[in-house]
């Protein structure tokens, strides 16, 4: 008898999402199959599958023992999320002298579906790090009797949701430094920054609306700046590893001294980076919005603002700038009901009012002796008067604005 060959063995997996790109998260149920295609029939010992997540951190570092003397040091962390294993056909024993238990497979296509639930409490999301990962994956294994087995790993992708629509996300994040720089005995004005963003949480490909002031009263020239960064930060035996990339960043216009800038919601977009990692013990994955000042000859003023990097997006209703008039307006349009785009001016008071039910207001109201002495004095007729005069023409532009904001005093001269 001719046995045949293994001509192919392949995992696919039932996506749950339009993009056809097995994406899972806690609680789901993680279903596939294993395929496997033969020329002529083979004998099997077993099919498994074993599907695994983990995270895993891992670093060397030289040590000094003396002189000549020198050795490495290995730093290494494990956690795993789970560990599941199944056998789609077969059994677990290896007895390759045993010829009771072999199942035979007919030429062809053959499908094994395989199917296992997700942990309910959280996982980290995937991520591959220069000193650490997070990985989860399923491996099918093929037994046959007196041959090696054949083997087969397919990774499959973890998003452990972070929802920006949440308090602590949507708040604002600001700060405010000054710098002053001395040359010897000579001191120079300061350097102030002030920058300002609307929330922390953000989802890859949105942009940042950066609001800031810099003012350089110095002598030399300034060039304000911001960038995003990824703060990877690996933990293993007490010990702390930490990598910062530059994720985007944006350059201002040169300042001279005694100038100043103001960014009025400079945009700085998020490119496709991986969510923060907030919830893992050995690996963590933060972003920041580092808005600073560019000193030649000097150290950078700068401010940091942290940011979260989140999978669910804002909702529209979310957004601090929605006020509670624009949804009411939302409301009624979609009960049919048009507003008007600008507000109509209040009637006018004749339209109101008539000339005759002025007149009969104003007549003195019958009382006792004492109280309609009261009543017929100058002070009554006054009130009475003011009660019924025309109510200030309507105008969309304030007539008399607020003056006690003052400017802002500017650099002093040198």
């Amino acid at each position: 008898m001719v046995l045949g060959k293994v001509k192919s063995l392949t995992i696919s997996f039932d996506c749950l999402n339009d993009s056809n790109v097995p994406v899972y998260s806690s609680g789901d149920t993680v279903s596939g199959r294993v395929n496997l295609e033969v020329t002529g029939e083979i004998r099997v010992k077993s099919l498994k599958i074993h599907a695994r997540g983990h995270a895993k951190v891992r670093w060397t570092e030289s040590r000094n023992a003396g002189s000549n003397t020198a050795y490495t040091q290995n730093y290494t962390e494990e956690v795993e999320y789970f560990n599941h294993k199944d056998i789609l056909i077969g059994h677990e024993r290896d007895d390759d002298s045993s010829e009771e238990g072999f199942n035979t497979i007919h030429s062809g296509r053959h499908e094994y579906a395989f199917s296992f639930e997700l942990p309910q409490t959280p996982l980290a999301t995937s991520f591959e790090g220069r000193h650490g990962s997070v990985r989860y994956w399923v491996k099918a294994e093929l037994h046959r009797p007196w041959l090696l087995p054949v083997k087969l790993k397919k990774e499959f992708t973890v998003f452990e949701h972070i929802d920006i629509n949440t308090p602590s996300l949507l708040s604002p994040q600001a700060g405010t430094k000054e710098k002053t720089l001395c040359c010897w005995f000579c001191t120079s004005g300061p350097i102030s920054l002030s920058a300002k963003i609307e929330r922390k949480g953000y989802t890859p490909g949105e942009s940042i609306q950066i609001f800031a002031e810099i003012e350089n009263c110095s002598s030399r020239m300034v060039v304000p700046k911001a960038a995003i960064y990824q703060t990877q930060a690996f933990y293993a035996k007490g010990k702390m590893k930490e990598v910062k990339q530059l994720v985007a960043n944006l350059r201002g216009e040169s300042l001279s001294s005694g100038k100043t800038e103001t960014w009025n919601g400079k945009l700085l977009k998020i490119p496709p980076v991986s969510p923060s990692i907030l919830d893992c013990s050995i690996i963590r994955v933060e972003y920041s919005l580092m808005v600073y000042v560019d000193i030649p000859g000097a150290m950078d003023l700068f401010l940091n603002l942290p940011l979260v990097i989140g999978t669910i997006p804002l909702h529209p209703f979310g957004s601090r700038t929605s006020s509670v008039s624009s949804q009411c307006s939302m409301n009624m349009n979609w009960l049919g009901i048009s507003l008007p785009e600008r507000p109509e001016a209040p009637p006018s008071y004749a339209e109101v009012v008539t000339e005759e039910q002025r007149r009969n207001n104003l007549a003195p109201v019958s009382a006792c002796d004492d109280f309609e002495r009261a009543l017929q004095g100058p002070l009554f007729a006054y009130i009475q008067e003011f009660r019924f005069l025309p109510p200030p023409l309507y105008s969309e532009i304030d007539p008399n604005p607020d003056q006690s904001t003052e400017d802002r005093p500017s650099c002093p001269s040198r």
